[in-house]
């Protein structure tokens, strides 16, 4: 079997302890993302990525977040990127080039989006605002930013930070100077977003 070319190039983030590794090929079905903070959660029935796991064997990697066609590593704040870059990206190539899989494939058909028929209207504009205008946005940064649940009461969003955007000092001042402005703009029942779990 003839193997694909494997290109992996690297992007800083916002987040200087998180770094991009992108890939000249999609990782992920379109609209999922999957976020592992640690080895048991890369093993986690249901999510589980052979990948992620296989990437917590570096002592530097502390969080692994994978989404479209790249996966963004978090190392340990004591270690530098330039001494431990290099042979980061060198196994992901050789673990693409021997076409090792991402997911198993359980993980894919536990978590293939469902638009949920019993989403109220604020809640359909408020996903589909994230998805057009924030998800892009923040995937460039190596990051998601996913929708968690609204409040009707108080017209509060909250949301879940992944990738590059959990721990990101800069995170805070996207959210509330970016995506709350956007979302109050476009969907008047919204008040207030907040990051849930932070």
């Amino acid at each position: 079997m003839l193997s694909r070319p494997v290109f992996v190039y690297t992007e800083l983030s916002p987040n200087p302890n998180s770094m991009k590794f992108v890939l000249n090929f999609e990782l992920v079905p379109e609209g999922l993302s999957f976020d592992y903070p640690s080895l048991e959660a890369a093993m986690e029935e249901g999510k589980a990525s052979p990948l992620a796991a296989d990437l917590f064997q570096f002592p530097h990697v502390q969080r692994v977040f994978i989404a479209s066609n790249f996966i963004t590593i978090s190392k340990s704040e004591d270690i530098a990127w330039e001494e431990v870059l290099r042979d980061t990206k060198q196994f992901i190539k050789i673990y693409f080039e021997e076409n090792h899989p991402v997911f198993f494939q359980e993980t894919i058909e536990k978590n293939t989006l469902i638009v949920d028929a019993r989403d109220s209207d604020t809640v359909q504009k408020i996903k589909a605002a994230l998805d057009q205008y924030v998800r892009p946005a923040v995937e460039s940064d190596g990051g998601a930013i996913n929708f968690h649940s609204f409040n009707e009461d108080t017209g509060t969003v909250k949301v879940l930070l992944q990738g590059s955007c959990s721990g990101c000092p800069s995170s805070t001042l996207t959210l509330k100077a970016g995506i709350e402005n956007l979302l109050t703009r476009m969907v008047p029942d919204v008040k207030e977003v907040v990051a849930e779990g932070v």
